[in-house]
C-alpha cells in the first residue's frame, strides 16, 4: 500500500525514534501534496516535499552507521518519496518527456533524460551533486538514489508515445560514429580500448577486449561496445557483423579467446557499475544488433522497415555467461567450440538478466528457461540444449575455419533479402512495443535488485567479492 499523510502520521514514532525532531517530522509530513493534475503547481509542490526529506534524511548517519531505528527511519522516508514520485509521474509523465525533448523532436538518450529531468523537476530524481557523492561509495554503501532512475524510466516506457520515442533515441548512432567510421572504412580497424572493431573480407567484426577479467562487461565497455556495434553496421564495406570475445590474461585461461563472463561483478561490488549500464546494454548496443540503427526522420517500428541493419554472428570460445550469453539471444547466427558453455546465473547474482527472461523461452521453451535463469543450470553447447541456442557446434582448433565457411556461406550469393527476413522473423517474435513493455517493469524490478541487501550477500557469498 502506498504511503499518504495519513500514513505517515502514523508512522511518526518510527521516526521520532530514530532521533530526528518532532518539528521537523511534522513539518515535512505537513507538506505532503496532493496531487492536483496541474504541472507547474504539482511540481512546485511536490519539489518543496522532497526537498524536506533530503534534509531530513541528512540528520541521520551514512547508511553503514545507521543502527536498526535509522535504517528503518530512511527506509520510510525514501518510501515517502517513492509514493508521491509515483503519483507525480503517473499524472505527469508526458507533460514532462514532452518537455524535455520539445515535444519528441528532440532525441535524449538515458543518461541525457534523467540528468534534465533532474533540472526540471528537482527532487524527482538525483541531481549531479547527489550522484557525485552516491558515484564514490561501495555498493553496500550507497543509498540507492538510482532507484528513482529506475522509477521515471518505468513510467516513461510504459507509456506508448514517449517510450517509443525514447527507444529511438537509443536506437540512433552515438555522436562519436560519425568521426570514426571515415577511420575504420581507411585503416581497416579502430581501437577502442576495451574494444576493437575491425573489417575482414566481407565482415565487420567485433571484439571484446577486456582481457583481466575475462572479457567482462563493465563501465569501461558500454561506451566502446556500442560505438563498435554502429561502426559495424555502418560500414558500407561489409555484409554481416561479428561478435568475438578476444584472448585473456589469466592464469587459468592463458591467451585463450573468451566469449565473455558477462557483468564484472568486482566492479558492480566496489559501486562502480551505475545502474544505467543495463539500459545501456539492453536499449544501446543489444538493441541495435537486434533492430539495427535508426534514422532521426524516420520511426523504428518494424513496419515502417526503417533500421539499418546487419545479420550478427556470436561466436562463443570456452564460455559465454551473464551478460554474455544474453548478447548470443541477439545474434542471427551462433558459432559455438564444442567445450564451451553458457550460463545464466541470475539467482547467484541476485539480478534480472536484462531481456533474456523474454528472449530465452523462444530457443529453449519456458521450463527450460525457468531452470538456467531461476535455477542457474549451466548449459553445455555441444548438447540437444545447446544447440537450441547455437546453430553450429565445432571442434575447439576448428572455430576459425568454420567462423570463415559460415561468413563466406552467408554472404556467397549477397544478402538482399537478410534483412527483410530478419525483420519478419522479428515483428513476430520481439515487436518494438513487446521490448518497451517488458522495459518498463525491468526498470522498476532491476532498481531494486540493484540496491538490494540480497545481491550484495550473494555477491560476499558467491563471488568472495570482499576479497577481490
Amino acid at each position: 500500500m502506498g504511503l499518504n499523510q495519513q500514513a505517515l502520521r502514523a508512522s511518526l514514532g518510527s521516526l521520532l525514534l530514530a532521533g530526528l525532531s518532532r518539528t521537523q517530522v511534522d513539518t515535512w509530513i505537513e507538506t505532503w501534496p496532493p496531487i492536483r493534475n496541474d504541472f507547474a503547481a504539482d511540481r512546485e509542490a511536490c519539489s518543496s516535499f522532497w526537498s524536506l526529506a533530503v534534509a531530513l534524511r541528512a540528520r541521520l548517519p551514512t547508511r553503514p552507521a545507521r543502527n536498526t531505528d535509522q535504517s528503518t527511519a530512511a527506509a520510510l522516508i525514501h518510501h515517502a518519496e517513492r509514493d508521491l514520485r509515483d503519483l507525480f509521474l503517473n499524472a505527469h509523465v508526458e507533460v514532462l518527456y514532452d518537455n524535455l525533448t520539445a515535444s519528441r523532436t528532440k532525441f535524449l538518450r538515458v543518461d541525457e533524460l534523467v540528468a534534465q529531468a533532474a533540472v526540471a523537476v528537482p527532487g524527482l530524481v538525483p541531481d549531479a551533486n547527489a550522484m557525485a557523492g552516491e558515484r564514490a561509495l561501495p555498493l553496500k554503501d550507497k543509498e540507492g538514489l538510482e532507484i528513482d532512475y529506475g522509477l521515471l524510466l518505468s513510467h516513461i516506457l510504459a507509456r506508448p508515445r514517449c517510450g517509443r520515442h525514447l527507444c529511438h533515441a537509443m536506437l540512433l548512432p552515438r555522436a562519436e560514429t560519425s568521426e570514426l567510421l571515415p577511420r575504420l572504412l581507411k585503416e581497416g580497424s579502430v581501437d577502442l580500448g576495451t574494444v576493437v572493431i575491425s573489417i575482414a573480407g566481407k565482415a565487420s567484426v567485433v571484439e571484446l577486449r577486456n582481457p583481466k577479467v575475462l572479457n567482462a562487461h563493465d563501465e569501461t565497455t558500454i561506451v566502446p561496445l556500442e560505438i563498435a556495434t554502429d561502426l559495424a553496421i555502418l560500414a558500407d564495406r561489409t555484409e554481416i557483423a561479428v561478435l568475438r570475445g578476444g584472448r585473456v590474461e589469466h592464469p587459468k585461461y592463458p591467451g585463450r579467446r573468451i566469449f565473455s563472463a558477462g557483468i564484472n561483478l568486482t566492479h558492480l561490488y566496489q559501486g562502480k557499475i551505475p545502474f544505467l549500464f543495463y539500459f545501456h546494454h539492453a536499449m544501446g548496443y543489444e538493441h541495435k544488433m537486434i533492430r539495427g540503427l535508426a534514422r532521426e526522420d524516420a520511426s523504428p517500428l518494424d513496419i515502417a522497415g526503417s533500421t539499418v541493419e546487419k545479420p550478427w554472428i556470436g561466436v562463443v570460445e570456452t564460455f559465454a555467461i551473464g551478460g554474455g550469453c544474453q548478447l548470443l539471444l541477439a545474434m542471427d547466427f551462433v558459432l559455438a567450440q564444442s567445450s564451451a558453455y553458457l550460463s545464466l546465473p541470475a539467482r547467484k547474482e541476485g539480478i534480472i538478466p536484462a531481456m533474456a527472461n523474454l528472449r530465452l523461452p523462444h530457443f529453449l521453451g519456458d521450463r527450460l528457461a525457468r531452470k538456467a535463469i531461476m535455477l542457474g543450470e549451466a548449459i553445455d553447447c555441444d548438447s540437444p540444449t545447446g544447440r537450441m541456442i547455437c546453430g553450429e557446434v565445432v571442434a575447439d582448433d576448428e572455430i576459425d575455419e568454420a567462423l570463415a565457411a559460415l561468413i563466406d556461406d552467408l554472404t556467397g550469393s549477397g544478402i538482399v533479402s537478410a534483412v527483410g527476413n530478419r525483420r519478419q522473423f522479428r515483428i513476430g517474435r520481439e515487436p518494438l512495443d513487446l521490448f518497451r513493455e517488458y522495459l518498463a517493469l525491468f526498470a522498476k524490478e532491476q532498481a531494486e535488485c540493484h540496491f538490494s541487501s540480497g545481491l550484495i550477500s550473494n555477491l560476499e557469498r558467491y563471488w568472495n567479492a570482499q576479497s577481490r
